[in-house]
Protein backbone atom coordinates (compact mmCIF):
# COMPACT_ATOMS: atom_id res chain seq x y z
CA UNK A 1 0.00 0.00 0.00
CA UNK A 2 2.76 2.32 1.00
CA UNK A 3 4.13 2.26 -2.74
CA UNK A 4 0.56 2.43 -4.12
CA UNK A 5 0.54 5.31 -2.13
CA UNK A 6 3.77 6.70 -3.10
CA UNK A 7 3.19 6.62 -6.58
CA UNK A 8 -0.63 8.45 -6.37
CA UNK A 9 0.66 11.49 -4.28
CA UNK A 10 3.48 11.45 -7.20
CA UNK A 11 1.35 11.68 -10.01
CA UNK A 12 -1.27 14.22 -8.79
CA UNK A 13 1.05 17.13 -9.21
CA UNK A 14 1.49 16.08 -12.81
CA UNK A 15 -1.85 15.09 -13.66
CA UNK A 16 -4.80 17.49 -15.14
CA UNK A 17 -7.30 18.33 -12.32
CA UNK A 18 -10.21 16.81 -14.95
CA UNK A 19 -8.12 13.31 -14.84
CA UNK A 20 -6.73 12.93 -11.63
CA UNK A 21 -9.99 10.74 -10.43
CA UNK A 22 -8.42 8.76 -13.08
CA UNK A 23 -5.58 7.88 -11.05
CA UNK A 24 -6.63 5.51 -8.61
CA UNK A 25 -7.53 3.52 -11.73
CA UNK A 26 -4.28 3.58 -13.01
CA UNK A 27 -2.15 3.06 -9.12
CA UNK A 28 -4.70 -0.08 -9.21
CA UNK A 29 -3.84 -1.62 -12.28
CA UNK A 30 -0.16 -0.72 -11.86
CA UNK A 31 -0.50 -2.81 -8.24
CA UNK A 32 -2.33 -5.48 -9.81
CA UNK A 33 0.23 -5.73 -12.74
CA UNK A 34 2.84 -6.46 -10.12
CA UNK A 35 1.15 -8.71 -8.53
CA UNK A 36 -0.51 -10.97 -11.52
CA UNK A 37 3.16 -10.62 -13.15
CA UNK A 38 3.94 -14.23 -14.20
CA UNK A 39 0.24 -14.93 -15.38
CA UNK A 40 -0.05 -11.58 -17.21
CA UNK A 41 3.46 -11.93 -19.04
CA UNK A 42 2.01 -14.25 -22.40
CA UNK A 43 -0.09 -11.74 -23.16
CA UNK A 44 2.06 -8.93 -22.51
CA UNK A 45 4.71 -10.73 -24.96
CA UNK A 46 1.57 -11.51 -27.70
CA UNK A 47 0.54 -7.83 -27.72
CA UNK A 48 4.47 -6.67 -27.99
CA UNK A 49 5.01 -9.41 -30.97
CA UNK A 50 1.70 -8.20 -32.58
CA UNK A 51 3.05 -4.36 -32.28
CA UNK A 52 5.95 -5.24 -33.38
CA UNK A 53 4.59 -7.08 -36.59
CA UNK A 54 2.70 -4.12 -37.28
CA UNK A 55 5.67 -1.96 -37.66
CA UNK A 56 8.01 -4.76 -39.60
CA UNK A 57 6.79 -3.35 -42.80
CA UNK A 58 6.70 0.31 -43.08
CA UNK A 59 9.33 1.90 -45.21
CA UNK A 60 8.97 5.14 -43.29
CA UNK A 61 9.35 5.41 -38.95
CA UNK A 62 8.79 9.19 -38.49
CA UNK A 63 6.25 9.32 -35.90
CA UNK A 64 4.49 6.35 -34.04
CA UNK A 65 1.30 7.45 -31.46
CA UNK A 66 0.94 4.71 -28.99
CA UNK A 67 -3.35 5.22 -27.58
CA UNK A 68 -3.70 3.98 -23.98
CA UNK A 69 -0.01 3.32 -23.37
CA UNK A 70 -0.19 2.97 -19.52
CA UNK A 71 1.98 1.17 -17.80
CA UNK A 72 4.18 0.51 -21.38
CA UNK A 73 4.14 -3.44 -19.91
CA UNK A 74 2.39 -4.39 -23.63
CA UNK A 75 4.26 -1.78 -25.93
CA UNK A 76 7.68 -2.69 -26.93
CA UNK A 77 8.12 0.84 -26.26
CA UNK A 78 11.95 0.40 -26.53
CA UNK A 79 12.13 -0.51 -30.37
CA UNK A 80 9.91 1.94 -30.89
CA UNK A 81 11.98 4.59 -29.87
CA UNK A 82 14.85 3.41 -31.58
CA UNK A 83 13.16 2.82 -34.81
CA UNK A 84 11.09 6.23 -34.72
CA UNK A 85 12.15 9.77 -35.03
CA UNK A 86 9.32 10.72 -32.36
CA UNK A 87 6.95 8.25 -30.01
CA UNK A 88 3.54 9.67 -28.70
CA UNK A 89 2.09 7.88 -25.76
CA UNK A 90 -1.41 9.11 -25.34
CA UNK A 91 -3.52 8.57 -22.42
CA UNK A 92 -5.67 10.08 -19.19
CA UNK A 93 -2.79 9.72 -16.80
CA UNK A 94 0.66 8.70 -17.19
CA UNK A 95 1.77 7.49 -13.81
CA UNK A 96 4.96 8.84 -11.97
CA UNK A 97 6.46 5.80 -12.39
CA UNK A 98 6.20 5.12 -16.02
CA UNK A 99 7.97 8.47 -16.29
CA UNK A 100 10.85 7.79 -14.17
CA UNK A 101 11.61 4.69 -15.82
CA UNK A 102 10.98 6.30 -19.41
CA UNK A 103 13.72 9.23 -17.67
CA UNK A 104 15.91 6.58 -15.74
CA UNK A 105 16.29 4.96 -20.12
CA UNK A 106 17.06 8.22 -21.46
CA UNK A 107 14.64 8.04 -23.92
CA UNK A 108 14.17 11.82 -25.45
CA UNK A 109 12.57 11.12 -28.50
CA UNK A 110 9.08 10.19 -26.26
CA UNK A 111 6.58 12.59 -25.86
CA UNK A 112 3.18 12.51 -23.52
CA UNK A 113 0.08 13.63 -23.87
CA UNK A 114 -2.70 13.53 -21.62
CA UNK A 115 -6.18 13.09 -23.27
CA UNK A 116 -9.38 11.33 -22.92
CA UNK A 117 -9.61 8.86 -26.02
CA UNK A 118 -13.00 8.24 -25.46
CA UNK A 119 -15.39 10.51 -27.35
CA UNK A 120 -18.13 10.86 -24.66
CA UNK A 121 -17.90 14.19 -24.70
CA UNK A 122 -19.09 14.89 -28.36
CA UNK A 123 -22.15 12.45 -27.55
CA UNK A 124 -22.61 14.52 -24.67
CA UNK A 125 -23.02 17.55 -27.16
CA UNK A 126 -24.94 16.27 -29.57
CA UNK A 127 -22.06 14.90 -32.04
CA UNK A 128 -21.21 12.46 -33.59
CA UNK A 129 -17.70 10.60 -31.71
CA UNK A 130 -14.66 11.41 -33.50
CA UNK A 131 -12.02 10.70 -30.80
CA UNK A 132 -9.04 10.11 -33.06
CA UNK A 133 -9.76 13.57 -34.92
CA UNK A 134 -6.72 15.10 -33.61
CA UNK A 135 -4.20 12.15 -35.51
CA UNK A 136 -4.85 14.28 -38.59
CA UNK A 137 -2.70 17.40 -36.89
CA UNK A 138 -0.21 14.92 -36.30
CA UNK A 139 2.72 15.15 -38.66
CA UNK A 140 4.84 12.75 -40.52
CA UNK A 141 2.53 9.83 -39.25
CA UNK A 142 3.72 6.47 -39.86
CA UNK A 143 1.36 4.19 -37.42
CA UNK A 144 -0.73 4.09 -34.60
CA UNK A 145 -1.45 1.51 -32.02
CA UNK A 146 -4.20 1.45 -30.19
CA UNK A 147 -2.96 -1.02 -26.86
CA UNK A 148 -6.01 -3.07 -25.41
CA UNK A 149 -7.80 -0.08 -25.05
CA UNK A 150 -10.89 0.17 -26.49
CA UNK A 151 -12.48 -2.27 -24.13
CA UNK A 152 -11.01 0.50 -21.48
CA UNK A 153 -13.32 3.15 -23.55
CA UNK A 154 -16.28 0.92 -23.18
CA UNK A 155 -16.27 0.21 -19.44
CA UNK A 156 -14.73 3.91 -18.30
CA UNK A 157 -17.94 5.37 -20.66
CA UNK A 158 -20.56 3.05 -18.99
CA UNK A 159 -18.92 3.83 -15.68
CA UNK A 160 -19.32 7.30 -15.91
CA UNK A 161 -23.13 7.34 -17.93
CA UNK A 162 -24.46 5.20 -14.74
CA UNK A 163 -23.13 8.20 -12.61
CA UNK A 164 -25.34 10.67 -15.13
CA UNK A 165 -29.26 11.34 -14.82
CA UNK A 166 -31.47 8.84 -16.83
CA UNK A 167 -31.46 9.83 -19.93
CA UNK A 168 -28.82 12.06 -20.23
CA UNK A 169 -27.13 10.02 -23.19
CA UNK A 170 -28.65 7.88 -25.91
CA UNK A 171 -29.15 4.41 -25.58
CA UNK A 172 -26.75 3.46 -28.06
CA UNK A 173 -24.09 5.60 -26.55
CA UNK A 174 -21.77 2.69 -26.06
CA UNK A 175 -21.53 1.07 -29.74
CA UNK A 176 -21.23 4.59 -31.02
CA UNK A 177 -18.16 5.13 -28.94
CA UNK A 178 -16.25 1.14 -29.85
CA UNK A 179 -17.43 2.04 -33.55
CA UNK A 180 -16.04 5.60 -33.26
CA UNK A 181 -12.73 4.04 -32.05
CA UNK A 182 -12.43 1.59 -34.98
CA UNK A 183 -13.51 3.55 -37.62
CA UNK A 184 -11.03 6.47 -36.65
CA UNK A 185 -8.17 3.44 -36.57
CA UNK A 186 -9.21 2.51 -40.49
CA UNK A 187 -9.72 6.02 -41.70
CA UNK A 188 -6.07 7.15 -40.54
CA UNK A 189 -3.67 8.13 -43.20
CA UNK A 190 -0.91 5.60 -41.43
CA UNK A 191 -1.06 1.82 -40.47
CA UNK A 192 -3.11 0.81 -37.34
CA UNK A 193 -2.21 -1.82 -34.96
CA UNK A 194 -5.48 -2.59 -32.75
CA UNK A 195 -4.97 -5.15 -29.99
CA UNK A 196 -7.85 -5.13 -27.33
CA UNK A 197 -9.78 -7.33 -25.44
CA UNK A 198 -12.92 -8.23 -26.65
CA UNK A 199 -15.24 -10.31 -24.07
CA UNK A 200 -14.32 -12.06 -20.64
CA UNK A 201 -15.31 -15.07 -19.31
CA UNK A 202 -15.37 -16.70 -15.59
CA UNK A 203 -14.55 -19.88 -15.07
CA UNK A 204 -14.34 -22.38 -12.22
CA UNK A 205 -11.36 -24.68 -10.82
CA UNK A 206 -13.16 -27.30 -13.39
CA UNK A 207 -12.59 -25.28 -15.91
CA UNK A 208 -15.96 -24.80 -16.35
CA UNK A 209 -17.05 -21.41 -17.71
CA UNK A 210 -19.96 -20.05 -15.31
CA UNK A 211 -20.68 -16.73 -17.52
CA UNK A 212 -19.17 -14.94 -20.52
CA UNK A 213 -19.29 -10.92 -21.14
CA UNK A 214 -18.95 -9.53 -24.01
CA UNK A 215 -16.83 -6.39 -24.03
CA UNK A 216 -17.70 -4.73 -27.83
CA UNK A 217 -21.25 -3.78 -27.14
CA UNK A 218 -22.42 -5.94 -30.01
CA UNK A 219 -20.06 -3.65 -31.94
CA UNK A 220 -18.17 -6.32 -34.66
CA UNK A 221 -14.26 -6.16 -34.14
CA UNK A 222 -12.21 -6.22 -37.43
CA UNK A 223 -10.99 -9.69 -38.37
CA UNK A 224 -8.16 -11.16 -36.12
CA UNK A 225 -4.70 -11.30 -36.91
CA UNK A 226 -4.14 -13.47 -34.11
CA UNK A 227 -5.63 -14.32 -30.76
CA UNK A 228 -5.40 -15.06 -27.28
CA UNK A 229 -6.67 -15.56 -24.01
CA UNK A 230 -5.09 -13.31 -20.82
CA UNK A 231 -5.83 -13.79 -17.25
CA UNK A 232 -7.23 -11.02 -16.11
CA UNK A 233 -7.68 -12.31 -12.62
CA UNK A 234 -6.01 -15.59 -12.37
CA UNK A 235 -6.88 -17.87 -9.40
CA UNK A 236 -6.90 -15.62 -5.97
CA UNK A 237 -6.61 -12.20 -7.29
CA UNK A 238 -10.47 -11.92 -6.65
CA UNK A 239 -11.34 -15.47 -5.63
CA UNK A 240 -10.15 -18.37 -4.93
CA UNK A 241 -12.27 -20.15 -6.63
CA UNK A 242 -13.00 -18.21 -9.75
CA UNK A 243 -10.88 -16.93 -12.21
CA UNK A 244 -11.53 -14.38 -15.24
CA UNK A 245 -10.10 -15.00 -18.52
CA UNK A 246 -10.09 -11.83 -21.18
CA UNK A 247 -10.07 -13.21 -25.04
CA UNK A 248 -7.69 -10.54 -26.91
CA UNK A 249 -7.24 -10.01 -30.36
CA UNK A 250 -4.96 -8.10 -33.05
CA UNK A 251 -5.92 -6.39 -35.76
Amino acid sequence: MILEALNYAATWPLTSAANRPHIRYSVNLWSRAGRCAAAWREHEEMSRRAMLAAMAGLQQKRTAVVLGSGLLRDVPILELTLQFDTVVLVDLVHLASVRTWLAIKGLRNVRLIERDLSGLSDIAEGRDPDPLGFLRQVPYLDLVISANLLSQIGRGAKRRIDEMPQGAMPDDALPRLMQAHLDGLANLPAKACLVTDIAFSVVDRTGHVHETVDLMHDVTPPQASSSWQWPVAPLGEESRDYQIIHQVIAA
